[in-house]
């Protein structure tokens, strides 16, 4: 078997299989998808939280989130955090602050999202990407510590970024 090979490559993410040495320096073999890196932002306003509402294709139903993207290219953290916020929900951050990271599956993929928070100024329209099929609606805390009870709010990240936000 070969060190790493490639499986796959698309747009978005590529996937690899083969060995990889571990620190013992024993051999394993791993099947890994390589992705690009996020961020997503915990957005404020007036002691809300704001969420987003977003039909996933891949589960099929739309589910609660907070929002979040990749990375464009050239683009850090902190700028995909504000650039995601405004194109999903038409809101405009006033400072940033970084709150953590987070690996969402370390087992099999290297998919890293930076957490940020911040407190909206300012409102726009929104320019979703036509895809997008979004609704923007604010939560108090108390809103989402029951949501996240009731289950409503099933987003890894989306809760992994409230609890960083001391939210729930």
């Amino acid at each position: 078997m070969k060190k790493r090979q490639a499986v796959f490559r698309g747009e978005l993410i590529s996937v690899f299989r083969g060995l990889k040495t571990l620190p013992d320096k024993r051999q394993a073999y791993m099947e890994e998808v390589e992705h690009p890196g996020a961020a997503l932002m915990v957005p404020m306003k007036c002691g809300k939280v704001v969420f987003i509402r977003q039909y996933r294709p891949v589960i099929g139903k739309a589910i609660w989130e907070l929002p979040a993207g990749i990375f464009s290219r050239g683009e850090s953290p902190a700028e995909c955090a504000m650039r995601e916020l405004e194109e999903e929900t038409g809101y405009v951050p006033g400072a940033l602050a970084k709150i953590g990271e987070i690996y969402t599956s370390p087992g099999f993929c290297n998919e890293k999202i930076y957490v940020f928070k911040a407190e909206c100024v300012s409102r726009k329209p929104a320019k979703r990407d036509e895809h997008e099929l979004i609704s923007v609606r604010t939560f108090s805390p108390e809103q989402v510590k029951s949501m996240l009870a009731r289950g409503k709010i099933t987003d890894a990240k989306t809760i992994s970024a409230l609890a960083l936000a001391g939210i729930v």
